[in-house]
C-alpha cells in the first residue's frame, strides 16, 4: 500500500499531500506524531526501529511515531499506530507541538509538524516486526546519559524533542 502524508503549511493548514518516501525526499513539511508511553515507574517505552525501515533503521526512538492519514486526527492516527506497532492502546494527552528539520541519511529529509502525546500503559506488549526490531523501558536519567554518550544510536526527531521538550513531556 502506498502510504501518503498531508502537506500542511507553519499554522497546520492542509495543502495538499504526498507519497510519503516522496515528502522525505524532499524535504516538504508534513503531519507527524511522537507518542510516549510511560508505566508508574516513570519509565519511558523505547522503541529500536525495525532494520528494513527505509530510514533510521535500528535507531533508538520514542515509543512510536508516524504520519496521521488523511481523514485522520493526529491522535486517531497515534491511537492506531500504537496498536499497529505494539499491540495495544492506552489513554492519551497532546503535550505539545512544534515544527522541526532534519537530515536522517540516505538523502531523507524530515520536516514535520509534530503532535507530541504522553500515556501510561503496564500490560503486554506485542511488537510489529515490520515496525520494531526491540523495545525497553529506561528512566529519563539513564536515557539522558545514553543519548549524550552515543548520539549517534537515536532518531533526529527524538534527540530534538528531548533536548528542547523534556519538560513538556516528563510523566
Amino acid at each position: 500500500m502506498v502510504e501518503h502524508v498531508i502537506l500542511v503549511n507553519e499554522n497546520d493548514e492542509v495543502q495538499g499531500e504526498m507519497e510519503k518516501q516522496e515528502a522525505h525526499l524532499k524535504g516538504v513539511l508534513h503531519r507527524a506524531f511522537s507518542v510516549f508511553i510511560f508505566n508508574n515507574k516513570k519509565e519511558l517505552l523505547i522503541q529500536q526501529r525495525a532494520k528494513i525501515k527505509y530510514h533510521s533503521a535500528l535507531k533508538w526512538t520514542n515509543t512510536c511515531c508516524s504520519h496521521p492519514r488523511v481523514g485522520e486526527s493526529y491522535l486517531e492516527g497515534a491511537h492506531r499506530r500504537l496498536k499497529e506497532e505494539l499491540g495495544f492502546d492506552c489513554e492519551l494527552q497532546k503535550k505539545f507541538d512544534f515544527i522541526y528539520k532534519a537530515e536522517v541519511g540516505d538523502g531523507m529529509i524530515e520536516h514535520e509538524y509534530d503532535y507530541v502525546f504522553t500515556g501510561q500503559y503496564e500490560g503486554e506488549i506485542h511488537i510489529n516486526p515490520l515496525e520494531i526490531e526491540s523495545v525497553k523501558w529506561i528512566n529519563f536519567i539513564d536515557l539522558k546519559k545514553d543519548i549524550k554518550l552515543h548520539p549517534d544510536n537515536y532518531t533526529e526527531w527524538f534527540k530534538i524533542i528531548f533536548e528542547n521538550y523534556e519538560k513538556y513531556i516528563e510523566y
